[in-house]
C-alpha cells in the first residue's frame, strides 16, 4: 500500500475517516485480549522491535544493527514473501544479505523450534509489539524524528497503530535522528531514548544526475537523502515492479541522460537482469554507544 498523502497532516480527509479508526482500534482489542490468553514465554530472550507506526520509520536497519551487534538470529513475518517462488521477502533478504540468520514465517513456531537448541544467544523479533501470543524480555520502539507520530491519527485515519499512550510500555525508544523534526512531537516520559544516525552512500559520484524509484513507506526520505536528483518516482511499499514500469524508468532515465538509483530494498525485489542496470543505495544505521551499555545491562 502507497502511504495516504493524509497520514502526516490533521486534514479534513483524515477527520472525516476518525471514526473508522475508532471502530478499527475496538476490534482491533477485542482480537488482542483474545489472543493474549495463552502466551508463549521462550528459553531465550525475545528483543522485539517495532513501531507504532504502520511502516516506514526504519525498524528494519536497527534490527540489522542489533542482530549482528550481539550475534543474534532474527525472526520475522516476512512481508509479501512468495513461498511458491522460494521468496523470503524483500526485508528478509537484505538481512541475509547482511549476514543476519533469518528465520521468515510464523513468528511464534519459529521461537519454539529455536528453543529448542542449545544456543542461549537472545533472539530478535522484528515488529510483532502488537503481537500478544509471544512474551517479550525486551521491547524498543523506533520512530523517525521527521515522521513523528504523524497526524497522530490511528488507522485509517493516520500511521497509528495504537494511540499515543502505548508507548510508555516500551522499554526503550531508539529516535533516528533528522535535519527536519516533526512539531508537537513528544516521547513518553520515563522511557530511556537514545538516539540514531542514517547514513545514505551513493554508489554514483555526487556530480552524477540520478533518477530515484522506491517502494517504501516514505519515498520522500529516501530521495532527500540523494544528491543530483533529477526525477523521482514513488511506489507502494513492498511494491513487486512489472517489466513494463522498469522500461520506464529507463526510458526516463534515458531521457535525462541520468542513472538509476533505488533502495537496497527495492534492489533485491528486481530481477537478476535488472539488478545489474540498477545501483542501489547503501543505508546504514549508526545507534549511540549509550544503547548497547544499555542493552548489554538488560540481557
Amino acid at each position: 500500500m502507497k502511504t495516504p498523502w493524509w497520514f502526516l497532516t490533521k486534514n479534513p480527509v483524515a477527520i472525516l475517516l476518525l471514526p473508522v479508526s475508532w471502530v478499527y482500534f475496538f476490534v482491533g482489542r477485542i482480537v488482542f485480549l483474545f489472543r493474549k490468553i495463552k502466551p508463549i514465554k521462550s528459553k531465550r530472550k525475545i528483543i522485539c522491535v517495532g513501531n507504532v507506526l504502520a511502516g516506514g520509520v526504519g525498524k528494519t536497519p536497527v534490527v540489522r544493527a542489533i542482530a549482528n551487534h550481539i550475534g543474534a538470529v532474527v525472526v520475522m513475518r516476512g512481508y509479501k514473501k512468495r513461498k511458491s517462488e522460494g521468496d523470503i521477502g524483500d526485508e528478509a533478504t537484505m538481512l541475509a544479505r547482511a549476514g543476519v540468520v533469518v528465520h521468515v514465517g510464523d513468528r511464534k513456531s519459529n521461537i519454539v523450534l529455536l528453543n529448542k537448541q542449545k544456543d542461549k544467544t537472545p533472539i530478535v523479533m522484528d515488529d510483532g509489539l502488537q503481537n500478544p501470543t509471544i512474551e517479550k524480555d525486551i521491547k524498543i520502539l523506533v520512530f523517525d524524528q521527521s515522521i513523528g507520530f504523524g497526524n497522530g491519527f490511528m488507522l485509517p485515519a493516520g500511521p497509528m497503530r495504537v494511540p499515543k499512550r502505548f508507548t510508555k510500555d516500551a522499554d526503550a525508544i531508539i529516535l533516528i535522528k533528522n535535519k527536519k523534526t516533526k512539531k508537537k512531537f513528544e516521547l513518553p516520559v520515563g522511557v530511556p531514548v537514545f538516539t540514531a544516525e542514517n547514513k545514505t552512500i551513493s554508489p554514483y559520484d555526487e556530480n552524477e544526475k540520478l533518477v530515484a524509484f522506491a517502494g517504501i513507506g516514505y519515498p520522500k526520505k529516501f530521495f532527500d537523502s540523494l544528491k543530483n536528483v533529477v526525477a523521482r518516482r514513488g511506489f507502494a511499499d513492498h511494491y513487486q515492479y512489472t517489466n513494463d514500469d522498469l522500461q520506464k524508468l529507463i526510458a526516463l532515465a534515458d531521457k535525462k541522460n541520468a542513472k538509476l538509483i533505488t533502495t537496497e530494498k527495492d534492489w533485491v525485489r528486481l530481477s537478476p537482469e535488472m539488478q545489474e542496470t540498477v545501483k542501489y543505495a547503501k543505508l546504514e544505521t549508526v545507534i549511540e554507544s549509550r544503547f548497547w551499555d544499555w542493552l548489554k545491562e538488560r540481557m
